[in-house]
């Protein structure tokens, strides 16, 4: 047998499996067949394509559905002009990517996008083309391929929502041309428009309110949930269904490995709701997950969707119909840093026990910041019960995470903020969050010390939750606000790009210099990740539950996996603590110190953390 025949062989078993299932959905949504049958061919085109060590991939994919789920998976994230300037430098790199044991990276949006109107890329005027001025579509394939030889996976952002004004579809819409016009939400009057803004939220209610733009010069309406620039796309067209898997499918051709869906829960609009979250937003999703499981099985699909977990968890899907193989775990990232304005960790106790409550099979991306600033999404249900108002909690954070009150030592900034409301959300490094820039600022060696110590423990800390936990770059040299962008006309009105700074390579040389926080905090990083890949008890299959402690500033974490238990403990408060613990079953031993001891009433130092393993 030849391997064509072979590979033919391939993808009518796969499509076998899922044929019915896309026909009857894909049916439902579009009652059109030929336009079925299209997309049917064009995944067999793509199939086609796929080069050899990629279906290899994919075949050795499908029989370790699990590859992900291990206890060795450590992500980075970053913006390939912040951290090597283009797709070549980011090369060079991959050796120091490998001394941090990274094994996926996630590179911000490098698609073309127009200059002053991309927010930060999101705005995709050609799906198929790279940012000039960060190579090309075989600079992408070259890095991806050398990134595979090193065992680094590569994830990217499929901007699914919507497109840039500049994209073709948008400018042949623009010129009136009536097939474009229905990529799109397109009004002549304000009438519909007027009934959509009755239901549906703002995004960004000071930066860019409502949710429709006004276009003088053809006289219509067109929808822009996010920004004036940035054109919702109609997923009630098939053919933009259709184009943009083929998108996808073509990315995923030039060698990436998990696909991040922008804004998922926006992408299916109807009037008189919220635009947010509906039935046919699992709908598509579902369908793209089966085209990825016949064309590219070796890819995931990793879930952008913000909202509490109530909201998140449905993107998971069933086990028997399973829509994204990842999602991220905001709520608890919010929640962490309210537990270090509060040093009370009641709340994020409460957080840790519905995750850990969700079936094992869930897999969620665990972070400390990331691109994007902190909505102080919480638990406002909870704190009412405690007698805290959100209005004035949500001031205390900003202010607090601004070195304002509550004998805070961060540095940061406010991001979108409401007069109005009085709402806003925040934007800072982790380590400028933990004190070290004031710190750094006031040469003062007692504030440093304790601010390393807390950046170190939440560190601790995600690397004990359930899932793969994923460094800001630079977070592992503790690197600073950079507040050099308010010089930059394009960037000056986002106040997110403080943490976004470039890659400070001189900085970071000090991880040579014995003493240097940056080498105590990538060194002591760098041996909490070693011990995370090799004890079998950060298995994503680990049961984990959170241990009373009877001080609400210091939590307990537990984890049991094939007969191995380890408990860990992390105080949020700048003095010591007993952890009034009793798990009487024998001695345990602290993987960083090696001291052994019984896990009854631990005392745990200011922002001290331990990983006491059962002997």
């Amino acid at each position: 047998m030849t391997r064509k025949q072979m590979d033919n062989d391939v993808f009518t078993r796969r499509m076998k499996k899922y044929d019915d299932e896309m026909r009857w959905l894909y049916m439902e949504l579009y009652d059109n067949s030929s336009m079925y049958a299209e997309l049917c061919d064009r995944m067999k085109s793509f199939f086609d394509e796929r080069q050899k060590d990629l279906k290899k991939r994919d075949e050795q994919r499908e029989i370790d559905k699990d590859w992900y789920r291990g206890n060795d998976m450590l992500g980075m994230m970053f913006y390939i002009d912040n951290f090597a300037g283009n797709m070549e430098g980011v090369r060079q790199k991959l050796d120091y990517i490998r001394k941090c044991n990274v094994n996926y990276i996630h590179l911000m949006p490098f698609l073309e996008s127009p200059k002053g109107r991309s927010d930060g890329g999101y705005a995709v005027a050609d799906f198929r083309k790279v940012q000039p001025s960060l190579g090309n579509i075989d600079d992408l394939c070259a890095l991806t391929a050398d990134c595979h030889k090193k065992k680094i996976n590569v994830c990217m952002d499929f901007v699914m929502n919507h497109t840039s004004e500049d994209h073709e579809w948008a400018k042949r819409a623009r010129a009136g041309e009536g097939e474009y016009m229905s990529r799109y939400f397109f009004y002549n009057t304000d009438e519909i428009p007027s009934r959509y803004e009755e239901t549906v939220p703002q995004v960004f209610p000071t930066t860019a309110p409502g949710n429709f733009t006004w276009l003088p010069d053809i006289g219509h309406y067109v929808m822009t949930t996010f920004y004036p620039y940035q054109w919702d796309l109609n997923y009630r067209n098939p053919r933009v269904f259709n184009e943009m898997m083929y998108n996808f499918l073509y990315l995923a051709n030039c060698g990436i490995d998990i696909f991040r869906i922008d804004a998922v829960p926006y992408i299916w609009k109807e009037i008189g709701t919220s635009c947010r979250n509906l039935p046919r937003v699992h709908t598509i999703v579902r369908l793209m997950r089966m085209i990825s499981e016949v064309v590219c099985p070796g890819i995931l699909l990793l879930g952008e969707v913000v909202m509490e977990p109530e909201k998140v968890v449905p993107y998971f899907g069933t086990l028997e119909k399973p829509e994204c193989h990842m999602l991220y775990n905001v709520t608890t990232m919010a929640t962490t840093w309210h537990t270090v304005a509060t040093r009370d960790t009641t709340l994020l106790r409460g957080q840790l026990d519905v995750v850990n409550a969700l079936p094992k099979d869930y897999v969620f991306l665990n972070y400390l910041r990331c691109h994007d600033d902190i909505g102080w999404g919480l638990d406002y249900r909870s704190l009412r019960s405690e007698g805290i108002d959100e209005v004035a909690h949500k001031k205390y954070l900003n202010d607090y995470f601004r070195g304002y009150t509550g004998s805070s030592n961060s540095r940061g900034e406010l991001y979108n903020e409401d007069f109005v409301t009085g709402d806003a959300r925040f934007c800072g490094t982790t380590a400028s969050m933990c004190g070290i820039e004031r710190a750094e600022e006031e040469q003062n060696e007692p504030m440093m010390e304790s601010a390393v110590r807390m950046d170190l423990m939440l560190h601790a800390y995600m690397f004990m939750q359930s899932g793969i936990p994923v460094l800001y770059s630079g977070d592992e040299v503790a690197q600073l606000n950079d507040y050099s962008y308010k010089e930059d006309p394009d960037k000056a009105e986002d106040s997110r790009y403080i943490h976004r700074g470039a890659m400070d390579w001189k900085r970071a040389e000090k991880i040579h210099e014995k003493g240097s926080y940056q080498q105590i905090v990538f060194d002591t990083l760098s041996r909490m990740e070693k011990i995370r890949s090799r004890e079998k008890v950060f298995m994503q299959q680990a049961d984990t539950w959170t241990i009373d402690t009877w001080e609400k500033e210091v939590l307990a974490i537990g984890r049991y996996y094939d007969g191995e238990k380890m408990i860990g403990l992390f105080n949020f408060s700048e003095r010591d603590h007993t952890a009034w613990i009793n798990e009487a079953d024998g001695d345990y031993k602290d993987l960083f110190t090696g001291k052994v001891m019984k896990a009854q009433g631990v005392d745990v130092p200011a922002y001290g953390y331990m990983w006491l393993k059962k002997c």
